[in-house]
């Protein structure tokens, strides 16, 4: 295993700016040593696991909140989830949720609120696992190599999985139940603008959420929101552009039903779930390299003006060697 050298902590530093330092260093190079440290973090590991948990809150969640909308007798919102399930996520993805979003309602319609109840209260539970695997995963990409104490790191994924997870769903329904909503409630008048506002919208609050995400998550003190937003930036446009391409293939493939059978919902839900948290940690890397190359440049500009507000890393036992844009890594 590869553990990389901790990432000495630069939110102290206020006069320099993180796209200025971008187009020094080039994009390309940020990339790619991004994806060296997502590599060398063993980043394909924390997104299996963090893959495999989003599968149970989504099936969770979605059986909780028809349980609940059943046992208020709304089967509307039951039809809404159902139809934005199959339109929005990939393929045979959408239809495996729908399954058990309808199944769900009938289980309600016959008063069996037992499994229902748990699996609204295993949602809130999974979800703050889920939390604390990203915590795991972005602690090592900037090579920490310890989590908080249990109890103040699940406490505070507890937190994290009410306040960030409203802000997801709150997204979710915008990019996926907006229309549909809209139109239960006005009798099929729908406004227009909203069909309009409402991509948008969702993808900002996913931004917010996410950045929310690499703020407070890491076991560090993070630099100011600027030096995040890139990172940020590419998980959305990573999600929708992994959710397009995954509802193309399933579409135009013809065969992918045939040779998976029963079995190709799953696995295209897996799919679905794993490339996204693969790209929740690749823009976790590209904060972290990103801050690894600010700390580089600050320490290089020690040694050409000793006089600048970087001279105090001088005689900082956090100074490192290092490499002007590459990234830190330690071989155990």
């Amino acid at each position: 295993m590869i553990l990389l050298r901790p990432i000495p902590q630069t939110h102290q530093f206020a006069s320099d700016s993180a796209w200025r330092l971008i187009r020094e260093a080039g994009v390309r190079t940020l990339v790619r040593d991004s994806y060296r440290r997502l590599r060398q973090a063993d980043g394909l590991t924390h997104a299996r696991s963090l893959a495999f948990v989003t599968v149970l809150v989504m099936i969770q969640a979605g059986v909780g909140l028809v349980g609940l909308a059943s046992v208020a007798h709304s089967g509307t919102i039951t039809n809404v989830v159902v139809r934005a399930l199959d339109r929005v996520v990939p393929g045979p993805a959408g239809h495996v949720l729908g399954v058990a979003v309808s199944q769900a309602n009938l289980s309600a319609s016959r008063h069996h609120y037992v499994a229902l109840i748990i699996g609204a209260g295993g949602a809130l539970v999974t979800t703050t696992t889920a939390m604390g695997q990203v915590e795991s995963g972005l602690n090592r990409l900037y090579g920490i190599a310890s989590d908080r104490p249990w109890l103040q790191r699940y406490a505070l994924s507890a937190l994290f999985a009410v306040g960030v997870g409203s802000l997801v769903a709150v997204s979710f329904v915008c990019l996926t139940f907006g229309r549909d909503l809209l139109m239960a409630s006005n009798g099929g008048v729908v406004v227009s603008g909203w069909d309009v506002v409402r991509w948008p919208l969702g993808l900002v609050l996913l931004g917010c959420a996410v950045t929310v995400v690499f703020r407070w998550t890491p076991r560090r003190r993070q630099p100011r929101l600027s030096w995040l937003a890139l990172g940020a930036s590419i998980v959305v446009l990573g999600w929708a552009t992994v959710t397009s391409a995954l509802g193309w293939f399933y579409s135009s493939s013809s065969s992918f039903g045939s040779t998976y059978g029963p079995l190709a919902g799953f696995i295209a839900l897996l799919a679905w779930c794993f490339l996204s948290s693969l790209t929740l940690f690749f823009g976790g890397a590209v904060c972290a390299q990103l801050e690894a190359m600010r700390f580089a440049h600050a320490a290089q500009l020690v040694d050409e003006e000793p006089d600048n507000e970087f001279n105090g890393l001088a005689h900082s036992g956090a100074r490192v060697s290092i490499d002007r844009w590459r990234p830190n890594v330690l071989s155990e």
